[in-house]
């Protein structure tokens, strides 16, 4: 097994580590939004709030999103950022190959 081949294991295992330990640590706790906890956060310091912006699908909808749709959305956002590392990251994979393919010769 190759140096290159150890290091990706473990880098996966300790990832998954992380991601587990959490959710082990914390049975009962509540994993919620970022959103909601910043405007609990303002109600208790200011008393009242009120949104000064409505998200545009939202507005255009007239209601709010069903979960599924926000998860199909996130989802697409996730991929397409995958994407764009995963294209970047081959090109200086591949641009490296090449650039030792021309010094050899």
């Amino acid at each position: 097994m190759s140096k290159n081949t150890k290091t990706v294991i473990i880098l996966l295992v300790l990832a998954v580590v992380i991601a587990v330990i959490p959710l082990v640590l914390n049975r009962d706790a509540e994993f919620g939004g970022s959103d909601d906890a910043g405007s609990v956060m303002i109600e208790e310091i200011r008393g009242e709030y009120t949104p000064w912006f409505t998200p545009v699908l939202e507005t255009a909808l007239g209601g709010e999103l069903p979960g599924e749709v926000e998860s199909l959305i996130f989802c697409v956002q996730t991929g397409i950022g995958v994407g764009v590392i995963a294209f970047f990251m081959g090109r200086f994979v591949e641009r490296r190959k090449w650039m030792k393919g021309t010094d050899q010769e």
